[in-house]
């Protein structure tokens, strides 16, 4: 995945966020809007998560030390997980507790009417943009997934991560609005509160979707299955290699990626032979898989069933690289 792109992605979300966080609190303080309230507290959140995710990305660039080895690379997904938190804590229960001191005590919006309405409608504008910069970005990389697959599959936590609080952020957007024009139209508070009760769900929703994504990369997702049949087959491109026995990957990082393998190798080759086959077969991979950058390949005895042919990568057993 492009990190440039990533990088544009979120500055378009900061620079959007930032500004609309003012523009709302400006007008909480004009009407006393708890859903005003619950969305400038969002758009701050969601700049402080961007801040976040370009904390994350700059500390994932250090170089690796012999107390981490294998680098930094998992910085952007402990970052991306307190985006998740960030947005749960601040975002959603913060709005959740506004509705519920709105709906127990409504009172409706009685000076500078038109303030929010302005306001919500013009967020929408520069928030829709902040969107299709991210939908821009990911379309580049997401190739023919679909956008539950992206964010499901992807392993660079950035765009997916801007993508649903973008989305999330017109949402919102939306839920304010209902909430405060149907409170200007009845004069009754409630739906001012109700229009906050959605955003504060439609945030912790959102988080918990985060949560989920960003702990099962920072447990160690393995590579995906494009990656792992190139990996086949990329080993098996060579007659010093007649089989593969197993082989585990695992990220590092969005783009770094470890792969271990057993393979078989021929029991008439000597020592140099042999040596030459695994250098061989590391080159092989590395240029199929530009990402995989640590390469650890046991050679062994073929199996039984190994010895009377070098079996076709579809006939290999299932490599269980997760």
């Amino acid at each position: 995945m492009s990190t440039e792109g990533s990088r544009r992605a979120i500055f378009a979300a900061l620079a959007a966020n930032l500004g609309i966080a003012v523009t709302k609190f400006v007008a909480y303080l004009l009407t006393n809007s708890s859903a005003m309230l619950a969305e400038s507290i969002h758009s701050v959140a969601d700049s402080g998560n961007q801040a976040l995710l370009l904390v994350g990305g700059r500390r994932a660039r250090r170089t690796a030390t012999p107390e981490h080895p294998f680098g930094y690379g998992r910085a952007r997904y402990v970052y991306a997980f307190l985006v998740a938190i960030v947005l749960f804590s601040l975002g959603g229960l913060f709005a959740l507790y506004e509705a519920w001191h709105k709906i127990s005590d409504p009172h409706p919006i009685t000076a500078w009417h038109w303030v929010p309405v302005v306001v919500l409608v013009a967020a929408i504008v520069m928030e829709t943009g902040s969107l299709r910069t991210a939908v821009k970005e990911s379309d580049a990389v997401r190739g023919g997934a679909s956008w539950a697959q992206f964010v499901r599959r992807s392993k660079s936590p950035e765009l997916p991560v801007v993508l649903l609080e973008d989305v999330g952020a017109l949402l919102g957007l939306v839920f304010a609005l209902v909430g405060v024009g149907l409170t200007l139209l009845t004069g009754d508070g409630v739906w001012d509160g109700l229009g906050t009760a959605a955003i504060g769900f439609l945030l912790v929703a959102i988080a918990v979707v985060l949560a989920v994504e960003m702990n099962s990369l920072l447990i160690g997702e393995s590579a995906t299955p494009e990656h792992v049949r190139s990996i086949e087959e990329a080993l098996l491109d060579s007659d010093d290699i007649p089989a593969l026995i197993h082989m585990r990957t695992l990220h590092l990082g969005p783009d770094e990626l470890l792969v271990a393998a057993k393979i078989a190798v021929d029991v008439r080759n000597d020592a140099r032979e042999i040596v030459r086959a695994v250098n061989g077969a590391e080159a092989r991979i590395r240029a199929a898989v530009p990402i995989a950058r640590m390469i650890y390949l046991e050679p062994d005895l073929p199996r039984e069933e190994d010895r009377a042919g070098r079996p076709s990568p579809g006939r290999l057993p299932r490599s269980d690289s997760r």
